[in-house]
């Protein structure tokens, strides 16, 4: 239903608690090269436990490849930088949610690359530099997934 992107992600229990969460909620992982660690990592299966065989994954040397192979209905960017709140947006099935590394962000060219309402970002008080990519991503996916009913859920 939805397409989960992690551009060039750097922390292996991250992308695990992420591929258990498309297990769950029926989305699609893909992971943008280069990945900052193995994807026989530990870490990540650890934090993944065994839902790796529930869970659709799929790595693509660059985000023109993603775009090409998989033709989502939108790509919406997720940044600190972002001027609409995530809750603002109404999203629809096939729409591709686009994270940055977790220590850099979406890089600028990704970023303004993107309509400026498709740059999305969630609240946080002033003094916050950034949330876990993991748990930004559960807030998204499934605010977007009680926008379409929980359709496909039990």
């Amino acid at each position: 239903m939805f397409h989960i992107v992690l551009f060039e992600p750097e922390i292996p229990p991250n992308t695990g608690n992420i591929i258990r969460l498309c297990a769950n909620t029926g989305s699609q992982l893909h992971l943008i090269e280069p990945l900052g660690f193995d994807l026989d990592d530990r870490k990540l299966r650890r934090a993944g436990l065994d839902y790796g065989e529930w869970a659709s994954l799929q790595t693509h040397p660059n985000i023109g490849h993603f775009l090409e192979k998989c033709a989502p209905t939108r790509l919406l960017g997720f940044s600190t930088r972002g001027q609409t709140a995530y809750s603002a947006c109404h999203y629809q099935a096939g729409d591709a949610f686009i994270f940055g590394p977790e220590t850099r962000g979406l890089p600028n060219d990704v970023l303004n690359s993107l309509e400026p309402a498709h740059r999305l970002r969630l609240p946080m008080v002033a003094s916050s530099r950034s949330l876990n990519l993991s748990n930004t991503v559960a807030v998204v996916i499934y605010e977007a997934w009680r926008q379409m009913g929980f359709e496909g859920g039990a």
